[in-house]
């Protein structure tokens, strides 16, 4: 009786450990392209933050999206994971997100709109990776032609592009 108490423990206990481990984030080993930190459940680093290479971020959920913004000409077809599974993989659902560029400008997104909306962290234009040129390696992209009503100035200044950051809050 005791050998299998002894032994559903030790079950019990493995069952636990790996739970607390199902959501760790591996670590980069490519180059950095996005730092996270602020009110996140999930972390890669010593200083409490998660840090994504291209790779790591590809692995998430990847859509293509084919769409017109009010920056370029025509109808484009962009690649990357949806902003809610990186949400899900930093174990966030609500709360606001600062989206920082490259060159610090910087633009408050609610949470909601990632779940909300198919909002992707676009990494490729046109079967091409995205370059600091073509407004990469990552641009907030909302689904402008899918969905009218996000055809507006809030909106367009909540797409940040060459973004190096995010801060949840």
């Amino acid at each position: 009786m005791k050998q299998y108490f002894a032994v559903g423990l030790i079950v019990f206990g493995m069952s636990v450990c790996s739970s607390l481990y199902a959501h760790a984030l591996s670590k980069p080993t490519g180059p950095v392209i996005l730092t996270v930190t602020g009110n996140i459940t999930n972390t890669n680093t010593d200083s409490k933050t998660a840090e994504f290479d291209r790779e790591m971020l590809m692995k998430l959920e990847v859509v293509e999206q084919r769409t017109t913004t009010p920056w370029s000409e025509g109808v484009d077809l962009y690649r990357g994971p949806l902003l809610k599974s990186l949400m899900a993989a930093l174990g966030v659902k609500s709360g606001t997100l600062t989206v920082t560029a490259l060159n610090d400008f910087s633009a408050v997104v609610p949470v909601e709109d990632a779940y909300d909306y198919k909002v992707i962290l676009a990494m490729d234009i046109n079967g091409q990776p995205m370059s600091v040129r073509t407004k990469g390696p990552l641009f907030l992209l909302y689904p402008f032609s899918d969905v009218a009503s996000l055809n507006n100035e809030v909106i367009y200044n909540r797409s940040v592009w060459q973004i190096k950051s995010i801060s949840v809050e």
